[in-house]
């Protein structure tokens, strides 16, 4: 299904010249960015990368074209080149989308499209449009950035004008196959096991996203609730120089999330929660030398949320704060903090122009639930840690 909705979006695209009246009648815009980062920690390397002795492999580089053909029709593509550690070092396509508007009340997308859920995934992958550089991790994963921003299938969009004294409402409903590449990080404790999965895992998902813009200027409230179906794959299982191959299933998610934000002036704050309910990896080898070994059921049930607020200091300064925090529920109680993760934040982005700005930033994280693996840290991990992040951007 993936790649005939992505086909279809790059045979629109590429078959617009040819029945529009001309360029100028497709409003055609261009626009993208590219990002490089510095990570540094005082304990654990994070994130895949060699972060303790200080590491530059963070590199982000986006372009996207979108043309209008019709009134109502408006399609689009956009690419990346990501790197970040081991997660990744490719050209990926983030979206590739057809969206047509009904009218000012309804409209659907289709293609590969951005998930709609909690407050700022569709803004996850323009970083000039904020100010932290990296989102709060309990509920914007920045290891599986790719996987959860967007899916194949399709969105519903429309808002309803309520009185002045009720405000406004808008909802989203989606539906399609998500897809886990065999490198995201959502497998990274799998990988580290000997479990290798080729070819990701896969499953169809749908969700909902209501957001009710309150009478008080600037404030809203936002509920989303997701499900995600089984996602199923094969792997391959290295152990004491024996391989097995066999199947993989992470079982289904129920997903509610809950927000609130408000916007004034120079000023933001907002508050988000959610949580995965309890689910499990499911790993049952099929072929290899026998006895087989068993490999366990490992359930998961994180709990997250966050608070932030920014402040425009000028108008090229804007300061901002945010803890955020994931803990696992099913997980056993230690000391070593690997069930949670508290991460305290202080970010600060200068803007030198419309085109250029920097970041710098400031995590003190507690715990190893979350941003962490086995393999950058094989002298074990640290139970806290403090990140410093440098980040230079252009954009046009």
């Amino acid at each position: 299904m993936k790649r005939l909705l992505v086909g279809a979006i790059a045979l629109a695209l590429g078959a617009i010249p040819a029945t529009a009246q001309s360029l100028e009648d497709l409003n055609i815009q261009i626009h993208g960015y590219a990002t490089q980062g510095f990570l540094y920690t005082t304990n654990n390397n994070i994130l895949t990368t060699n972060s303790s002795t200080g590491s530059p492999d963070w590199t982000d580089a986006v372009v996207n074209l979108t043309a209008q053909p019709l009134p109502k029709l408006r399609v689009g593509v956009q690419a990346r080149y990501f790197l970040l550690g081991s997660y990744s070092n490719q050209f990926l396509i983030d979206w590739a989308a057809a969206d047509y508007k009904v009218n000012e009340k309804f409209g659907v997308r289709f293609g590969k499209v951005k998930t709609p859920a909690s407050l700022f995934n569709e803004i996850l992958d323009i970083d000039p449009g904020y100010i932290w550089s990296i989102m709060p991790q309990g509920v914007y994963t920045l290891s599986s950035r790719e996987s959860f921003l967007a899916h194949y299938g399709g969105v519903t969009y429309g808002k309803v004008n309520l009185s002045k004294s009720a405000g406004k409402l808008n909802c989203w409903t989606w539906i399609g196959e998500r897809v886990i590449a065999s490198n995201d990080g959502f497998l990274l404790p799998s990988a580290e096991k000997g479990i290798v999965v080729p070819n990701g895992v896969n499953g169809w998902m749908g969700g909902a996203h209501l957001a009710w813009q309150l009478p008080i200027p600037g404030a809203k409230v936002g509920a989303t609730y997701a499900y995600q179906a089984p996602r199923t794959g094969t792997f391959n299982y290295t152990t004491k120089g024996l391989t097995y191959t066999g199947n993989m299933v992470r079982s289904e998610i129920k997903n509610p999330d809950y927000y609130g934000q408000y916007e004034s002036g120079k000023f933001m704050a907002a508050a988000e929660w959610e949580r995965k309910a309890t689910y499990y990896e499911i790993d049952t080898i099929t072929a290899g030398a026998t006895p087989f070994p068993t490999l366990a059921k490992i359930p998961t049930d994180p709990h997250m949320w966050y608070a932030m607020a920014t402040y425009k200091v000028t108008g090229k300064l804007t300061a901002g704060v945010y803890d955020s925090q994931w803990v696992n529920r099913s997980a056993a109680l230690s000391t070593s903090g690997a069930r949670f993760s508290k991460d305290w934040d202080i970010s600060a982005r200068y803007d030198i122009n419309e085109f250029l700005y920097v970041k710098a930033e400031e995590h003190f994280i507690d715990g190893t639930g979350l941003v962490y693996d086995t393999n950058m840290n094989l002298g074990g991990l640290k139970p806290t840690t403090t990140l410093t992040i440098f980040k230079a951007g252009v954009s046009f």
